[in-house]
């Protein structure tokens, strides 16, 4: 069987990835150091032969004996809590272990996908984004440290394909959701969802006439294993083009689960994008690729795996201590 190394594994969309291939008849050796990740995201594979897993930090040496034929480096903290609160590790993960990945696939001879971002855009001056718009980052701002991580991790990815000759893929992932999302990581959707459990008023940044764009997690991964098995070595986006502002999402957060709370506003964060929406021409075109699942079916599946979290997990006081924070 093909064997396939998932770095983040124990994240939200790693173990989501080690699920696919595991289903796709691969060999899956899942990595992470647990810096963000949830080996309970993983527990329920543990005991399969076909599956095994490293704790390691792929920002130090990487070593997986035996062969490999594909990487999805997907080894990063991926929401503004995080990268806010570990800023240094963010970036070492997008550089250091970026260049270990590739180079362990180039030992290998194994193909690698990595995980890059919409962030890469900033706070975007085109919309909606297309693979070619350069972008508009604040390298210094508060968000700086994963803008610039994930594009110096897209200029090495291609300076390994052109120079070495690596067989290289790039997604740039917009707004993901779906079951094991962390309540407290920072993201708009686990926040309003998390306030609305625990009877809370949802909280707006700005006016909320900011947009987003959210893909199911079961569409991102469809979107992620056919990219990984394309020709093409180019950026190219993975997301739902359906755009929606923060204050109708609220709304409809508040639809969902039947609660009564009230919306307030907050001052915007820095450097808060003010729009996101893919140009996904090149996932149609390319890989045939397009979402699927619906918001409103998706946020229902979600809301559900939340409403089923322990009481001590939703109301732990650490979901509360970070609504002051950009968000994605």
């Amino acid at each position: 069987m093909p064997r396939i190394l998932i770095t983040g594994a124990a994240g939200f969309l790693g173990s989501h990835l080690c699920d696919r291939f595991i289903r796709e008849g691969y060999e899956v050796v899942g990595m992470d150091n647990l810096i963000t990740g949830d080996l309970r995201n993983l527990e329920h594979l543990f005991p399969l032969k076909q599956f095994t897993f490293y704790n390691k930090d792929v920002s130090n040496f990487v070593h997986v004996s035996g062969p490999l034929d594909y990487i999805l480096h997907f080894a990063s903290p991926a929401s503004p809590i995080d990268y806010l609160k570990i800023p240094i590790q963010t970036l070492k993960v997008g550089s250091l272990g970026t260049h270990n990945c590739l180079g362990l696939a180039k030992a290998k001879n194994a193909r690698i996908l990595v995980a890059s971002t919409s962030e890469v855009y900033g706070d975007p001056a085109v919309h909606p984004q297309t693979e070619e718009y350069w972008g508009n980052v604040n390298p210094v701002g508060p968000r700086g440290v994963y803008d610039e991580a994930k594009r110096f991790q897209e200029a090495m990815t291609m300076a390994y394909h052109t120079y070495h000759g690596l067989q290289t893929r790039i997604i740039r992932i917009f707004n993901t959701y779906g079951p094991r999302m962390r309540l407290n990581d920072g993201r708009v959707l686990p926040a309003f969802i998390g306030q609305a459990l625990r009877g809370e008023d949802l909280t707006v940044f700005g006016k909320g006439n900011q947009t987003r764009s959210f893909c199911y997690v079961d569409d991102l991964v469809e979107g992620i294993y056919r990219l990984l098995h394309s020709d093409y070595p180019y950026p190219v986006n993975i997301g739902n083009p359906d755009e929606i502002t923060i204050l109708q999402f609220a709304e409809e957060i508040i639809k969902l689960t039947g609660t009564k709370q009230k919306i307030i506003f907050k001052d915007l964060p820095k450097d808060d994008p003010t729009q996101r929406r893919p140009d996904i021409t090149k996932a149609r075109s390319i890989l045939g690729w397009e979402p699927k699942v619906s918001r409103a079916e998706g946020l229902k599946i979600t809301y559900a795996a939340f409403k089923a979290l322990p009481t001590e997990v939703l109301h732990k006081q650490e979901h509360r201590d970070f609504l002051g924070y950009a968000r994605k």
